[in-house]
């Protein structure tokens, strides 16, 4: 069982297609997640993609979008143990360190999310349908 097991969700105002581009180019993943070297393994274009993660982590993380409504819910996935400095994976973490690197990864995600929120839904009245 992986040391780090964030999921997330987040309704977004906007198509699917138009979350889509915002993760589309790789260059937006460093900017995301910036300790993190990500390799893609499944591109399932509109409906997201996966990943297998270096770097600060080692494992896989997932980005699933889901049309609801006028909308799109960004569910987030992260499965992933501490890197060691040889690039392997540490799964001896005290309860605290796991808790504490859990709670981070959290609060990175829902700040992911919501960068996206303002940006991709700016301009919407709240109540009128997204734009196309």
């Amino acid at each position: 069982m992986p040391s780090v097991d964030v999921v997330d969700e987040t309704f977004l105002a906007v198509p699917p297609t138009v979350v889509a581009a915002a993760f589309a180019a790789p260059s937006s993943w460093r900017t995301y997640w910036p300790d993190l070297d990500l390799d893609v393994y499944a591109d399932r274009g509109v409906e997201g993609l996966r990943w297998t993660v270096r770097g600060a982590l080692v494992g896989t993380m997932e980005v699933w979008l889901e049309p609801v409504l006028d909308g799109t819910v960004v569910h987030y996935f992260l499965r992933a143990d501490l890197a060691q400095s040889d690039g392997g994976s540490l799964s001896e973490l005290t309860p605290r360190q796991a808790q504490r690197e859990v709670r981070r990864r959290q609060i990175a995600a829902k700040t992911v999310a919501l960068q996206l929120k303002m940006t991709l839904e700016d301009g919407r009245p709240p109540g009128c349908p997204p734009a196309g």
